[in-house]
């Protein structure tokens, strides 16, 4: 496949919803190879639905506590195993995969980031800065990194400026914490300013609170980021959000059965 297709979500710990994205082939059919999800459905022993169309990428250290885990990811089931593996990552909130070929590598970071505190971005940046090396060079190709995810924040660079209840003092500071990072990463703004993505459950007023950051040199790669408001699901208060970039993926094709 010469493009990668990655939904994202936060599924608001919707049965019904995740079953919906995750448990039929529509979006094996659209072409979909990641799914990025946020607060996920979680059983009584701390598994995800899932289906054999796709590999479930649970944290790290997810068997430690299962159901502090806020962020999984799911990859095609017929994509060749030896194009990608996980990276570790000390939080439930966050997944890390990498996925190479010759083009290089594309560094995924699936992210659920509290609103009331900042462990998960000082995680990020501390993480990033230990790691940059290997996350910005690539023995072949180009090194691309992507930060993907519910980031809980308002900041008038992304969300509706007339509603102004949100931008208080601490939001603002919050927010300007995550550009600050983002920003000393080498990572820009891919979804475009003010889409909305998030239906306050009480207010119904939308605001933004998911995002799509992806390398500056990356943005060449970069086919759409859009949100889908006809697939939003049921029971969640997000959208889903589509990003396509100009990377090849590889597919294992299955060898056809033979009947004598």
């Amino acid at each position: 496949m010469d493009r990668l297709s990655i939904w994202q979500q936060n599924v608001n710990k919707s049965s019904l919803c995740q079953h919906d994205i995750i448990s039929n082939k529509g979006l094996v059919t659209k072409g979909i190879d990641l799914i990025a999800l946020q607060e996920p459905v979680l059983s009584s022993s701390g598994l995800t639905i899932a289906s054999r169309d796709w590999v479930t990428i649970y944290p790290l250290n997810h068997a430690n506590n299962p159901h502090k885990t806020r962020s999984i990811t799911l990859i095609r089931a017929d994509t060749n195993s030896e194009s990608w593996n996980q990276l570790e990552f000390p939080s439930s909130n966050v997944t890390v995969m990498q996925i190479t070929g010759t083009w290089g590598k594309i560094t995924i970071f699936n992210i659920y980031n509290d609103s009331e505190s900042e462990a998960t971005v000082n995680l990020l940046m501390e993480y990033h800065r230990k790691n940059r090396a290997s996350l910005e060079r690539s023995p072949g190709g180009e090194a691309h990194i992507m930060w993907l995810g519910d980031f809980n924040r308002h900041h008038l660079l992304w969300d509706n400026p007339e509603d102004m209840r949100l931008f208080t003092n601490e939001a603002s500071k919050a927010a300007e914490k995550l550009i600050d990072t983002v920003t000393d990463m080498g990572l820009d703004l891919a979804l475009p300013s003010r889409l909305l993505t998030h239906e306050h459950s009480v207010t119904k007023w939308w605001t933004r609170l998911d995002q799509v950051f992806l390398s500056a040199h990356s943005a060449k790669m970069l086919i759409s980021c859009d949100t889908l408001p006809e697939e939003r699901g049921v029971n969640t208060d997000h959208l889903p959000v589509l990003t396509e970039l100009r990377l090849e993926v590889t597919i294992t094709t299955a060898e056809p059965i033979l009947n004598f």
